[in-house]
């Protein structure tokens, strides 16, 4: 982890997580980036499927930390295989406490 965050504001939390309904993909929600229109739904998605991994990304390096979180989700969905610790060092140089 890089360090501690102090104002809430400066990181996005998110969730990796297989879709258990509908398609068995992988996907990534980030939570504080959901909107009043869609909130509800995102969450109850996310919460209905298997947990991967979860944690917070500071806002300031969230393009290149999203786009590293998108190869992860690609390579899940191609059926790699990637337990919390190696996705714990893949994204070490972007998540915070």
């Amino acid at each position: 982890m890089v360090g501690v965050i102090q104002n809430p504001k400066d990181k996005i939390m998110f969730e990796i997580y297989k879709e258990s309904s509908y398609s068995d993909q992988y996907r990534v929600v980030y939570f504080t980036e959901l909107h009043e229109h869609n909130k509800e739904r995102e969450i109850d998605r996310a919460m209905k499927g298997e947990h991967v991994f979860d944690g917070y990304i500071l806002s300031l390096t969230k393009e290149r930390a999203m786009k590293k979180i998108g190869d992860i989700i690609n390579k899940l969905n191609e059926g790699k295989i990637m337990d919390p610790q190696y996705i714990d060092n893949y994204l070490e140089e972007f998540l915070v406490d």
